[in-house]
């Protein structure tokens, strides 16, 4: 039935068995912060152990006050209800699963005045100063660790993972970076910055006896200057292992590191060299982690002893039923995680509940519970880009015999746009999913159609969708017509290619993903080596940190000289995303993209493009000009039914043209399958 049998097969840690290899990884969720939390949660980690995950791992507690990561985050402690975690477990349990809750103190991450750390250092990304534990204060934090676990054992949990990577508290005590100046049993040497994790892990493991799991979170590479090396992080596995961890996990890099790590630029398996390094120090099952999100991939790991279990964290927001679909062989049907960021690590940085771009349900289960439609319906879907695929394939779910009409050749619409950019191919999955899911539901596929008013007003639907789409907006410029004029649509789907030196108009998303089309390299994102060289990480792990020199600082020159120009007067780029904008704005950067804010355009001509700033007329010699100036919708056919009496609903792009938002387009589409 599959091939996938070491993925497949069960592991038994101690006095416990998961079914399988696959961890779902822990990730904030922000999910207790909405209505009906204990519900919504328990929803939330039950589908995925109906979907078959071997193992849970649930997002951050902190042990004690200081321990939160903000004001509002949950502390796990002597005050908590264990009422509603019971709730959590035992619907992770009916449904066949095992699951973990983490434990993370924040350090000098937090984000309150109670911060904490083994020094005073500040962290780069916070604006707050920690306080130094004292040694008292440091025995009284190992305490709350192992109450917590204590108190999880009792809430049902079948274990706990203590959180000592990602350049959290643990991780601030294991580094020369952040415990230099400490002078008593818990610094200096690296023998002292190994006694706080040894002693957690110690004195939890006294608390809770041998049949409760104690997942230790170990920081495979640092990231940051002063980390540790390789030897220095497989001597901290041996010592963890004697302390009592019946698994470890292993953690890619700091939060404050300036080398990317799971985004989808980040190529995958990238970072599984750090894993194997651990699994080689260690007698104990080791899980890998970060950037894998196939199958495949995860399949390989495991047979070729990199790891023994693999976390996917994002990947099972994407789909809850990855395991399943995998021991089912159907594993071309899984909903693939594509790294985009957009819906989940976007949201939790800026203070939003995490969800899914490719599944809207994610941290909605409670409201998109399944129930048959009263009446079947047929259904027109005009467009096939990202908003008309995601409603088709639900509404046809859903029992509805649906209509898809394309006027172009193929499946994708803006997806196909998306795909062709640099460290975005990820997006040709999301494609990948909606054309085999439309075959297995037998939708009615009709490409090269343009869908006719007249049409589809005397055929018998019951329902008409219009996801049209946008076109590209086409600013009043002088000159806008000259020849070396050419919208983003001319270009990312290959009908034009634009000359050596290149003007930009535009700097919202579309702009920026055009300068790494005409920029970017494409090797980078797709293979790993490449893109340790391109970040100068040191695969040999001997380096402090794992860092061989500044980041990009061997990258070859560009083979174009592209300057980008916006009317507004902040910076460009503003409104990327907040995981993802640094990444590529570092790397543009690096290809010499020239930025221009506060521009007012004069006009176009054969000199070039003509502009001003502050009133000071410049011109911009170049040998083409690409219009990123924004989106218009497509809504000429809504106005020709309208015309006709007949009613239409409209998603996607064709009712609202700001951006391309495919988190919105493809929420809108689920959420309209639901309801019609």
């Amino acid at each position: 039935m599959t091939s996938h049998l070491r993925l497949l097969e069960p592991l038994t840690v101690g006095s416990t068995t998961l079914r399988n290899r696959i961890v779902m990884g822990a990730m904030h969720t922000r999910l207790e912060t909405l209505d009906r939390p204990t519900e919504r949660i328990a929803e939330f980690y039950a589908a995925r152990a109906r979907g078959e995950v071997g193992l849970i791992l649930t997002n951050g507690y902190a042990p004690n006050p200081e321990g939160r990561l903000e004001e509002d985050s949950e502390v796990f402690d002597d005050s908590t209800d264990l009422g509603p975690h019971r709730v959590i477990t035992d619907a992770v349990h009916e449904a066949g699963g095992h699951i973990a809750l983490q434990i993370l103190h924040a350090g000098r991450y937090a984000k309150h005045p109670s911060a904490v750390g083994p020094g005073e250092d500040r962290a780069r990304i916070n604006p707050i100063a920690p306080r130094m534990l004292s040694t008292d204060d440091v025995r009284d934090t190992i305490a709350a660790f192992a109450r917590t676990t204590e108190l999880a054992r009792l809430a049902g949990y079948d274990g706990v993972e203590i959180m000592g990577s990602e350049g959290y508290l643990i991780n601030e005590f294991t580094a020369e970076l952040t415990n230099y100046l400490r002078d008593d049993d818990f610094g200096g040497s690296f023998e002292g910055r190994c006694r706080f994790p040894v002693e957690i892990l110690a004195a939890a493991r006294e608390r809770v006896g041998e049949d409760f799991l104690l997942i230790y979170r170990i920081s495979a590479i640092d990231l940051v200057d002063r980390g540790m090396t390789g030897q220095e992080i497989a001597d901290l596995a041996r010592r963890v292992e004697m302390a009592g961890a019946d698994i470890l996990n292993t953690g890619i890099g700091w939060h404050e590191s300036a080398i990317p790590t799971i985004a989808a630029s980040i190529p995958r398996g990238a970072w599984t060299f750090a894993a194997k390094n651990v699994k080689d120090a260690v007698s104990v099952p080791v899980i890998v982690s970060n950037r894998i999100n196939d199958p495949d991939l995860a399949e390989e790991l495991l047979a070729d002893g990199t790891g023994d279990l693999v976390s996917m964290a994002r990947p099972l927001l994407a789909d809850p039923d990855f395991a399943a679909k995998v021991r089912t062989g159907r594993s071309e049907e899984i909903n693939t995680c594509i790294g985009c960021n957009q819906a989940c690590l976007d949201r939790i940085f800026t203070n939003r509940t995490a969800s899914c771009m490719v599944n809207p349900r994610a941290g909605y289960e409670i409201e998109f519970t399944r129930r048959d439609p009263r009446v079947r319906k047929r259904i027109a879907v005009v467009g096939a880009g990202p908003a008309g695929l995601a409603f088709a394939v639900n509404a046809a779910e859903l029992g509805h015999r649906v209509t898809l009409l394309e006027a172009g050749d193929t499946l994708g619409g803006q997806i196909n746009l998306a795909r062709v950019v640099p460290g975005k191919a990820e997006f040709s999955e999301l494609l990948r999913y909606f054309t085999v899911r439309l075959d297995k539901l037998g939708v009615d596929v009709r490409l090269g159609t343009r869908a006719d008013a007249d049409t589809l007003a005397s055929a018998e639907f019951d329902d008409i969708v219009l996801a049209t789409g946008v076109r590209a907006r086409v600013p009043a410029i002088e000159g806008v017509d000259h020849p070396m004029v050419m919208t983003y649509t001319d270009v990312l789907a290959g009908h034009r290619v634009p000359g050596r030196r290149v003007a930009i108009i535009g700097a919202g998303g579309i702009g920026f993903d055009v300068a790494e089309y005409l920029l970017g390299d494409a090797e980078e994102s797709l293979d790993p080596k490449a893109f340790r060289r391109a970040w100068g990480v040191d695969e040999t792990l001997s380096a402090p940190g794992g860092l061989t020199g500044p980041p990009r600082a061997d990258v070859p020159p560009p083979s174009r000289q592209v300057t980008m120009l916006q009317r507004k007067t902040g910076r460009l780029g503003g409104g990327l995303g907040k995981s993802t904008g640094w990444i590529l704005k570092a790397r543009l950067r690096q290809a010499g993209l020239r930025m221009i804010a506060g521009a007012t355009y004069a006009r176009i001509t054969d000199e070039g493009l003509h502009y001003a700033v502050d009133g000071q007329p410049a011109l911009l010699e170049v040998d083409s000009v690409v219009l990123c100036a924004g989106q218009e919708s497509e809504r000429t056919l809504l106005d020709e039914l309208a015309e006709r009496g007949v009613r239409a609903q409209v998603i996607g792009g064709a009712g609202v043209a700001a951006e391309l938002d495919a988190v919105r387009a493809i929420d809108q589409a689920t959420r309209l399958a639901v309801a019609i």
